[in-house]
């Protein structure tokens, strides 16, 4: 920790493990976000980050990097919520998160919700490289406030590309401060969790999927390669994941 805020940094790295399984060769992390390898799924490692402090606060600069190589499954998620806070460091606080997956690889990204709480000031970046035929499957929900409470200032951005060409490069930023109409209709319209779903997949052909409303508050839109992007609004966490699985089961059902 520093006079501007923790630094934090965790990496995890699969890899096909040669018997049909994935091995984690790297899973390091420091301060607040600690890696842990939870029970296997069939092939699929699976590891949950357990926060071992409060934060993000003001000032905190976190970063996750993981990578899912050939061959390799990889299941990531957390357990608990992330809470942004502010903090007695001035500035705002990041938290940078970096996906690789190879040819043939998996990864799922699971996180649970981001909350941004009255008062801190976070900016998330997700970037996701992929090489051609790597399959990915990645939620993002924030929640603006706790209950009863105003949000912080939050800016989220998401990008996927895949082989060098970018599927998806998005960017949104609510709150105190944020550009005027993010909680007007043609945004949040009033709503005070939001969330996405990126799946992409070998399968999942260019223009082979619709633009299509799944229900209330989510809509589906093709990407520009082999994927599909849910977008969500809600009133709150509970209704925003339900809405989100929802998607999930139908895309699932889709593919089947």
């Amino acid at each position: 920790m520093t006079a501007t805020g923790v630094r934090a940094r965790t990496r995890i790295e699969a890899r096909a493990d040669g018997r049909g399984g994935t091995a984690l060769p790297v899973l390091d992390g420091d301060g607040p976000l600690a890696p842990r390898r939870t029970r296997a799924h069939g092939t699929e490692a699976r590891v949950l980050l357990v926060g071992a402090m409060s934060g993000p606060l003001g000032g905190d600069r976190f970063s996750v990097e993981a990578s899912a190589g050939e061959g390799a499954r990889l299941h990531l998620g957390s357990a608990a919520a992330t809470l942004a806070l502010p903090g007695q460091a001035k500035g705002e606080a990041r938290y940078d998160v970096r996906l690789d997956v190879a040819a043939g690889g998996e990864l799922h990204w699971l996180p649970e919700q981001l909350i941004s709480a009255r008062g801190s000031d976070l900016h998330v970046t997700t970037r996701v490289e992929l090489d051609s035929g790597a399959r990915l499957l990645l939620r993002e929900e924030q929640v603006l406030g706790r209950a009863g409470e105003e949000p912080g200032r939050l800016t989220s951005r998401l990008t996927v590309r895949l082989a060098g060409t970018t599927l998806l490069d998005q960017e949104l930023s609510c709150g105190p401060g944020a550009p005027g109409g993010w909680d007007g209709p043609a945004v949040l319209g009033g709503h005070r969790a939001v969330g996405q779903l990126v799946l992409v997949a070998p399968e999942l052909q260019q223009g082979a999927a619709e633009a299509r409303m799944l229900g209330e508050g989510t809509a589906l839109m093709p990407l520009a390669g082999p994927g599909v992007l849910v977008s969500a609004v809600a009133p709150d966490a509970l209704a925003l994941r339900r809405r989100l699985d929802e998607a999930l089961a139908l895309l699932t059902a889709d593919r089947k």
